[in-house]
């Protein structure tokens, strides 16, 4: 594994990465960084080279010092791949990443393989959760930490299921969360989630080979959300699983890496 801080038009980002062969772009969701996709670079790097990235203001990257748009957030993904010498990687993308991956997929197709979304959506948030991440943004900023991580944040990113049967996956990503500078995450929260955009008629627009993953237990992308965001996007395929919430990568990662090798394998032409 090599760690790699690389400028963007957002800051330096931490990049670690590992492995050899088609390069994977690995992009985590908001309030996370890289070591969500621990478990998939673990199976992925001896057949992959794996990039994982702690978003825009997030993890080991620069705190942001305002918010951004989603073309920004795509460009700075680009850009990585750009710094790398990278014509080209396949994109798994959760939540943030997933929203994301789809705008990379939409406006730099020639740059993506295959694009595997999980837990995103393409829709604007829901009033009521606008008004209330602004207040949790607000509050943020003015007191320079996380605030409510286990009472408020992890309901609304891991299922029912996984809070009760995998304690240690709760603990991580409490301690995950808390490892942000406060007000740089509140920066990505307004963006990401207060601002955003109706996604549907740009993501019609993309031509990759596109799998779409849904939780059944997911309050932040339900999956009505999820499963329209797929039917806006051309030959997208949908898979709902049960018992996961809105960290599938995270919650699910044996299912999730078995069905990423499944679908690159089937759209992709194998070199002997």
């Amino acid at each position: 594994m090599t760690a790699h801080t690389i400028p963007t038009s957002l800051g330096q980002l931490y990049v670690e990465i590992d492995g050899d062969g088609e390069p994977m772009l690995l992009l985590p969701s908001l309030l996370t960084d890289h070591t969500l996709y621990a478990r998939q670079v673990s199976h992925f790097s001896g057949r992959y080279l794996t990039i994982a990235v702690d978003p825009p203001g997030q993890g080991r990257s620069e705190p942001l010092d305002r918010c951004f748009t989603f073309e920004e957030s795509a460009r700075a993904y680009v850009e990585i791949l750009d710094a790398l010498q990278l014509p080209q990687a396949h994109v798994v993308g959760n939540s943030w990443g997933a929203m994301i991956g789809g705008t990379i997929a939409a406006t730099y197709p020639g740059r993506v393989g295959c694009s595997v979304l999980m837990n995103g959506t393409a829709s604007p948030a829901p009033r009521w959760d606008r008004l209330q991440l602004a207040l949790l943004a607000h509050m943020t900023r003015r007191v320079g930490r996380p605030l409510l991580v286990r009472s408020a944040i992890v309901p609304r990113f891991l299922g029912a299921t996984t809070r009760r049967q995998q304690p240690a996956l709760v603990d991580g990503l409490a301690a995950m969360i808390r490892r942000n500078n406060a007000r740089s995450a509140s920066f990505a929260v307004e963006s990401i989630v207060i601002r955003r955009p109706d996604q549907h008629r740009l993501f019609e627009h993309i031509t990759t080979p596109t799998l779409v993953i849904a939780g059944r237990e997911d309050e932040s992308s339900p999956v009505p959300e999820v499963r329209r965001m797929a039917e806006a996007i051309p030959g997208a395929e949908l898979v709902i699983l049960e018992q996961v919430g809105h960290l599938a990568a995270y919650e699910a990662a044996d299912t999730i890496n078995g069905l990423i090798d499944d679908f690159i394998h089937r759209n992709t032409t194998r070199r002997p």
